[in-house]
């Protein structure tokens, strides 16, 4: 693994289909594997999103993989390949996980990330053994996320042409104190958000998996931040009420980023559900 300058470290790379996907990868190859997926927003990348957390899951036994979805990160950003809809981020996700040989695991999912596990979770349910989310994307109709000001305030700084300022403003948004938010962060999602097509955003389709979230049947642990200006609130019942193995916690003073802004609970939390939910 190397270290681009500034930028988040630089891991290994993966076929999946014609998008040449990154991925960093620690931890025990015969544990069970826990896929961490991020969420959206200008520079992101798995690393930038769950850099505070792979560390506590490698200790506790688990191959933890962490991929750029396609258009974040170091993966590919293709503008001529149509919009970014959850498909195309579900199909080269599942790509490049049989590429890497995984045939079943849990999935870690914040936001559009949550949205591809649900929706993976829904189509090969036999592959899925576990889901933990937070603040979930994809439950609504898009429109309803078009309307929340953080989301808002994310698509006026791309559509504009974002620079490392306003990248900055963006990211206080997702988080309930802003210390959270740290030059070395800025720095780090900048050295991806100033190259990253704003197609990556602005043609992003999801569908509205709400609905359908009763035919889960596998375990689910859903954090939500109290304070969250991106994720609609009617969601959170829509997790809680999934299934008889929905588990649900709301975590006052925080905002969208749960495995940041309390790290610590989200990491036990979340490995107690693993060994025991």
């Amino acid at each position: 693994m190397s270290i681009s300058e500034n930028g988040p470290p630089e891991g290994q790379y993966v076929d999946a289909g014609q998008i040449r996907m990154h991925y960093l990868e620690f931890g025990d190859k015969n544990g069970h594997p826990v896929v961490f997926l991020h969420g959206s927003g200008p520079g992101n990348s798995a690393w930038a999103n769950f850099y505070l957390n792979k560390d506590a899951f490698v200790e506790a036994g688990y191959r933890v993989i962490m991929p750029d979805l396609v258009g974040f990160g170091y993966s590919d950003k293709p503008t001529d390949m149509g919009d970014y809809t959850l498909d195309f981020f579900c199909s080269t996700l599942m790509q490049a996980l049989k590429e890497l040989k995984v045939e079943s695991c849990s999935f870690i999912g914040n936001s559009l990330g949550g949205g591809v596990a649900i929706q993976i979770s829904l189509d090969n349910p036999e592959f899925v053994s576990k889901l933990i989310l937070m603040g979930p994307g994809c439950l609504e109709e898009q429109s309803a996320y078009w309307s929340m000001p953080g989301i808002k305030k994310m698509m006026e700084v791309n559509n504009a042409g974002i620079s490392k300022k306003t990248q900055g403003d963006v990211m206080r948004l997702f988080t309930y104190d802003a210390k959270h938010v740290t030059q070395e962060l800025i720095d780090m999602r900048w050295v991806i958000a100033k190259d990253q097509p704003k197609e990556v955003l602005s043609t992003m389709r999801t569908p509205e998996l709400g609905p359908r979230m009763n035919e889960l049947n596998c375990p689910i642990l859903t954090f939500w931040g109290a304070n969250d200006e991106f994720m609609p609130s009617q969601g959170k019942e829509k997790c809680l009420k999934a299934n008889q193995k929905s588990r649900f916690i709301e975590i006052n003073a925080c905002g969208h980023w749960v495995m940041i802004e309390h790290s610590r609970m989200f990491n036990s939390a979340s490995i107690d559900f693993l060994k025991f939910g």
